[in-house]
């Protein structure tokens, strides 16, 4: 945005963006999540004269927040986020699976136990994975992209950890189908009421950790009529206005692409657009601000990297004889760029690995550890309600309303 003359400032808690010489002021961000949060967002428009910018969201918790404040944000600034009746069916998994099969598109298949004693006697083909409904708060099972579970003992003792740090309901158990980061797709599009005016279709090579990528390492535009048909039909069914990335997943058993995931705001590895010929953050920019845009499709093939995990990466898949060097070098052949490095914004990629591992440290790891000891806490709770998220916890303000077997809300 910057290098197209637009002012960019940021107001986060994430240190990264900060050392870019293209943000022009930083503000300081707590947390979307406390109760004075809206007044502090719209009183720093006022004060600092941001009145009119385009806000964009960086993390499913702020898609959140701006969704469910949508009117109040939008008398201040321009919105690139849905409202929330349009928005919960992309961050919720158990209504976006819903919203799909009315749709008629594949999905894994999905397990809706009532609880824990419903999970025992279901009928089940392992293996299978459980997955969080919304990452809206941080604990061990939010921060996993997913826990695997290939028998019954595994399933039931995953389960009652997750339902210690979430609650039952918000748990999703779902089929897990086979391959890695090579099998995944994704359709990224900036829409506008439906129809899109920026989009392309992207495959990723790899991802790390390399069965569950949390986060993808390397990333390349692809030709998939059927990924581009399906992420189309999605957004076009919701009458979408903004960007979102929509994952599939191909499962070689039946040939089918299934939709695993939609995100409701910029991704990881969103710059492949712009070296693709398709520059999402600027077309959101002009729909937001009201411009007619042109639909705007890759003119050259591209590929982003993560460098840094993507060595460890691919050396996961050299060691396991997926992966051989010269294959690894072939990919690197299309036009590049880099997750945190630019030759005229070098300094963001210099300190990007030295601060990930500060934040593993200093973040992840206290996290990780709290809910470990908690899961030997509750093992020893004699009165059995530990399981239960207190009414005043953050999981509990972050969870949507529990759905039904005939999918109305309780």
């Amino acid at each position: 945005m910057a290098r197209r003359g637009i002012p960019v400032d940021i107001v986060a808690n994430h240190a990264l963006p900060l050392f870019s010489r293209h943000i022009r002021r930083r503000f300081s961000w707590n947390d979307s999540g406390r109760d004075d949060a809206l007044s502090r967002l719209v009183g720093l428009a006022e004060r600092d004269g941001l009145a009119g910018a385009v806000l964009f969201a960086g993390g499913d918790t702020e898609v959140r927040f701006i969704a469910e404040n949508h009117a109040t944000l939008a008398s201040v600034f321009r919105l690139t986020t849905p409202p929330w009746d349009v928005t919960q069916s992309l961050l919720d998994k158990h209504a976006m699976h819903q919203h799909a099969a009315t749709l008629g598109l594949d999905a894994p298949r999905c397990y809706t136990p009532r609880d824990r004693h419903d999970l025992e006697s279901m009928p089940c083909r392992f293996p299978l994975v459980l997955k969080p409904t919304v990452r809206t708060v941080e604990n061990a099972f939010t921060l996993a992209k997913a826990w695997r579970a290939d028998d019954r003992a595994t399933l039931l003792a995953r389960w009652d950890e997750a339902a210690a740090l979430v609650g039952e309901d918000a748990i999703v158990v779902q089929e897990l189908i086979p391959g890695g980061g090579e099998a995944q797709y994704s359709y990224a599009a900036v829409c506008d009421r439906g129809a899109p005016v920026a989009s392309l279709v992207a495959r990723r090579r790899r991802q790390y950790p390399v069965e569950f990528g949390y986060t993808s390492t390397f990333v390349e535009t692809a030709d998939c009529p059927a990924v581009e048909d399906a992420g189309r039909r999605f957004l076009a069914s919701l009458d979408y206005t903004g960007i979102a990335e929509v994952e599939l997943k191909y499962d070689h058993r039946d040939g089918r692409y299934k939709i695993l995931d939609v995100n409701a705001r910029i991704w990881t590895w969103a710059a492949l657009g712009a070296a693709a010929g398709v520059d999402f953050s600027h077309v959101l920019w002009r729909v937001a601000c009201g411009e007619q845009v042109a639909p705007v499709r890759p003119s050259r093939d591209a590929a982003w990297m993560h460098a840094s995990r993507d060595l460890v990466a691919a050396a996961h898949g050299m060691l396991a004889g997926r992966l051989t060097p010269a294959a690894w070098l072939r990919s690197l052949n299309n036009p590049l760029v880099f997750a945190a490095f630019a030759l005229d914004d070098p300094l963001p990629g210099l300190v990007e690995l030295p601060l990930a591992l500060w934040r593993a440290v200093t973040h992840r790891l206290p996290i990780v550890v709290r809910d470990f000891w908690r899961q030997i806490v509750i093992a020893d709770d004699p009165a059995g309600d530990a399981l239960t998220p207190k009414p005043d916890s953050p999981y509990s303000r972050a969870r949507l309303p529990r759905r039904t077997s005939s999918g109305r809300a309780d």
